[in-house]
This record gives C-alpha cells, sequence and structure tokens, in this order.
C-alpha cells in the first residue's frame, strides 16, 4: 500500500486560537480550509503521518529523522504554554526509512538530533489533526541543503517504505511560502515575493511537479519561501501516480503566504510522471551537448577531474592535452602563459566544488587549471569528494583571472565585469568572482568577499579588481 494522500500545508502559529487571541481571523480561509483537511485526514484512518518541517533538524547534506519512540512539545515560545503535545513516533517505519537509503548510500537517517522537542513547523498541522483524529503515530523527517533532487528522492525512499510495511499513511508537507509579499510583513516586500506564490499554487494545483525543479536556489532565496523542499519531497512519493488534487486556499494577508492543497493518487501506474528519472535523463542530454561544445579550458579541467575521480591520476601537461584537442591547435595561452585560474563544478544547477588561484602557481595555465580542477573535486572542505557515478551529471566552468589592480573604492567595482579582492594589512584576503547568480550589488559583493577573508564589518580593508575570461 502507497501512500494513500498528502497535504501541502502552512504552519503559522498565528492560526492556533491560544495563539492568535482573535488575530487568527484575518486568516479565516486558511483556518477552514486546514479544518477541511484535518476532516480527511480523519476519514482515512492512517497508522502513521509523515511530517516534513522546515523547522525540524536541517543539515547542508543529510537528511535527519527524528529517532525514539516519542517526543513532546508546545507553544510556550508562542505565549500558549497550555497548548502540549505528546506523539509517538513510528519506529518500524523510521527503521526502513533509514535502511532503504542506507542500502541505496542515500544520506538520510536519525544521526545528530540537536532536539528532540517538536517544532512549530510540526506542530501546527498537529494541532489541527488531532482536533478531528487521535489516532495514528508520527514520523518528523526535516529538510536539507541538498539540491531538490535529493529531496524527491528521499519522497520515492518513503513511499517504498510505507509499500514495503504496507501502511496507511499520510504525506503532510509543512512549509509557508514567500515571506516577502507585503512592505508591512515580517521581512518586507520582493518582487519575487508574489510571482514565486503565483508560480507554486499554479504547479501545485495542476500537480504539475516535473516543474518543481524549475525553481531556480536564488529565485527561491529572494522569494524568501520555506516549504518548497517540502514538497518536492510530497511530490517524490508520488512519483509515477496520477494525481487527483485540490486547491483549498491561498492568502497573503499577513505578508508571509499561506497555501493548503490536497493530492490523492490513483490507482496504477504512470510512467509518463515519473519526473525525476525524466528530469535527470533531460538534464544528462542538455549537459552531454554542453560538453560537446566546451572549448579546450572546459575540456582539460574535465579530464583532470574524470583522471583524478576514476584512476587517482593526475594527467601529464603537455602530454596528456593532445587528447583533449580534438584535432584543434592547441592555445599558445595554455602552455606558455601563466595566469591564476579558478575551476568552479556544479551538479543539478547546485556548486559542487570551487578551487582557485588569485596569481599563478604552476609552470602554466594548463597547469595551473589541472591542479585546481582537481582540488576542485577533492579538496573543497565544503564538501565531500566528488565520486565516479557523479561525473555524468557534472558541469565545469572555467576562470582565468586578469592581473588584479588596485582602486580607491567600491564606485570602481561592476559585479557583472570585476571580481574583487578585500584585504587587510595583516594578510587576510577574501576573493569573489564576477557575474555570479545572487551577487547583484557591489556591497553584497564587497561582504561576501569579506565574509570569506575573516574581514568583519568596521575593519579597515583594501580594493583590488581584476577580470575574468569565464570559460563554460
Amino acid at each position: 500500500m502507497s501512500v494513500l494522500a498528502s497535504f501541502m500545508v502552512p504552519h503559522p502559529p498565528l492560526i492556533v486560537p491560544e495563539v492568535g487571541r482573535g488575530n487568527e481571523k484575518q486568516v479565516a480561509k486558511t483556518v477552514s480550509s486546514y479544518e477541511k483537511i484535518a476532516e480527511e485526514i480523519a476519514s482515512l484512518k492512517p497508522d502513521t503521518i509523515v511530517i516534513t518541517s522546515p523547522h525540524s533538524v536541517m543539515y547542508a547534506d543529510y537528511f535527519h529523522i527524528s529517532p525514539g519512540k516519542r517526543a513532546k512539545g508546545s507553544f510556550s515560545r508562542f505565549g500558549a504554554p497550555g497548548i502540549r503535545f505528546l506523539e509517538e513516533y513510528d519506529e518500524d517505519l523510521v527503521d526502513k526509512i533509514s535502511e532503504i537509503a542506507d542500502s541505496e548510500g542515500f544520506p538520510c537517517g536519525t544521526l545528530g538530533e540537536e532536539s528532540s522537542e517538536l517544532d512549530h513547523g510540526t506542530m501546527v498541522p498537529l494541532w489541527f489533526i488531532r482536533q478531528k483524529y487521535k489516532g495514528g503515530k508520527i514520523v518528523r523527517i526535516g529538510l536539507s541543503g541538498l539540491p531538490l533532487t535529493e529531496h524527491y528522492r528521499l519522497g520515492l525512499i518513503i513511499n517504498e517504505a510505507v509499500e514495503s510495511l504496507d501502511r496507511r499513511t499520510v504525506f503532510v508537507a509543512s512549509g509557508d511560502l514567500s515571506h516577502k509579499l507585503q512592505d508591512y510583513g515580517p521581512y518586507g516586500f520582493a518582487e519575487e515575493g508574489p510571482q514565486y506564490d503565483e508560480r507554486i499554487m499554479d504547479v501545485m494545483g495542476r500537480a504539475a511537479f516535473d516543474e518543481l525543479f524549475d525553481f531556480s536556489e536564488d529565485f527561491c532565496d529572494k522569494a524568501a519561501e520555506c516549504g518548497h523542499r517540502s514538497f518536492v519531497i510530497m511530490a517524490g512519493c508520488l512519483d509515477s501516480r496520477k494525481v487527483r488534487t485540490k486547491v483549498f486556499s491561498h492568502e497573503d494577508v499577513t505578508g508571509v503566504g499561506y497555501g493548503i492543497c490536497s493530492f490523492y493518487p490513483e490507482t496504477g501506474e504512470d510512467h509518463d510522471r515519473a519526473f525525476l528519472e525524466k528530469y535527470l535523463m533531460n538534464e544528462k542530454e542538455k549537459l552531454a551537448d554542453k560538453i560537446s561544445r566546451s572549448d579546450i579550458f572546459v575540456r582539460l579541467a574535465r579530464l583532470s577531474v574524470e583522471s583524478y575521480v576514476k584512476k587517482r591520476r593526475r594527467i601529464s601537461i603537455p602530454d596528456d592535452i593532445n587528447l583533449i584537442s580534438q584535432g584543434d591547435e592547441i592555445p599558445d595561452l595554455l602552455l606558455n602563459t601563466r595566469a591564476g585560474a579558478f575551476v568552479s563544478i556544479h551538479k543539478c544547477g547546485r556548486l559542487r566544488g570551487c578551487i582557485g588561484t588569485i596569481g599563478p602557481t604552476a609552470p602554466s595555465l594548463a597547469q595551473e587549471i589541472a591542479n585546481n580542477a582537481v582540488s576542485a573535486s577533492s579538496r573543497d572542505p565544503r564538501f565531500d569528494p566528488v565520486t565516479e557515478d557523479e561525473l555524468p551529471m557534472l558541469e565545469i566552468n572555467v576562470d582565468v583571472l586578469g592581473e588584479p589592480e588596485d582602486i580607491e573604492s567600491k564606485d570602481q567595482l561592476d559585479v557583472k565585469k570585476y571580481g574583487v579582492i578585500v584585504y587587510t594589512r595583516d594578510g587576510r584576503r577574501g576573493l569573489l568572482l564576477p557575474d555570479l547568480e545572487g551577487v547583484d550589488t557591489v556591497d553584497y559583493q564587497v561582504a561576501v568577499a569579506m565574509q570569506k577573508g575573516g574581514i568583519k564589518p568596521g575593519e579597515k580593508y583594501y580594493l583590488q579588481r581584476f577580470e575574468v575570461v569565464r570559460h563554460v
């Protein structure tokens, strides 16, 4: 038995009467819709309620499932200490999800619990559900900083575990929409806010879950949403199934978007809705086409990465460079010029590694690129080393740096044209490349470079700018 039904719900504590104290009336549509959702869940009589929450434990590279037999929580931090919860966990389902994830080398399990207390992203849905239905254990799962494709994969694993145990299970995807819908809202207004809400409600209203992958990280960040990854996990639970969907409501009167929808899978499989498989296939085809059109700088970096990841072998310059020349004349710049270079690796649109040198450290630019490509794939402290099975999904770029020049002020910078180096007299230094997604202002560019260099706001610093030639 697969997941019986799934529900997309928000989690503002405001809508709990003891917290809102009358203010919940301003989002009466959301309250009414929540009550209907709770009634539907009660009618299904689930053995287990799986809840994904953005406010549970979250790691950059791991999905945390709450461990143990039970957990408690309350709305005391929201001024309603009398609203308390004591929930039993479905340990068998937790174990099965963890077992399947482990067998697939998928980063998910019960490690790293920081707090056993239930979070409000879990308790708000439970408050409404428990008004109508007292039965059923729960499974609480946090989100991660991993790509959307990995969130979708988690949904596939959850549904497989449910089917394996033949559990009557409903899935509750807890998450608010944009927090930037109104000037008077908690985070102010951004044009991406209403755009996000309109797009997500359209996508979920059509159950067009493949389009969830089209929301860029930068767009979601600017919209200040919190539920998108939760919704993607839910979508994975419904993979390869026709889905009957209903939009109950959407409100934005508080400056935060609250959307409520239900999703009921129909009997039989629909391979046209195997969205992750289709997405990955399409991405591989696009990447293969891009690789075929890459210039020799990028081909050199890719050869270096593949040789090191597969064989732990560093390529030889100039001997191995003929392997990627494709009959083209090898630019004199590569073999007879020295320069700093950065190699950036992306996977499914997200950074997977980036290492570079501000100035030359190798006998040639070719060697500089080869060295930095290996480091980007194996020594970036922010990421685990690249594995062989990831290679077909990697997008690699090379930036060749021009000579840095001293400048007097930020007025001489341009985020599209110039990279920036911020440094202090005691040797601390931070660098940021130009034309990066999400870096739209000079102030932000300098602030990020300062942070990378460990330079605190208010400290005296100096600036350099440089141009790059980007090879993709």
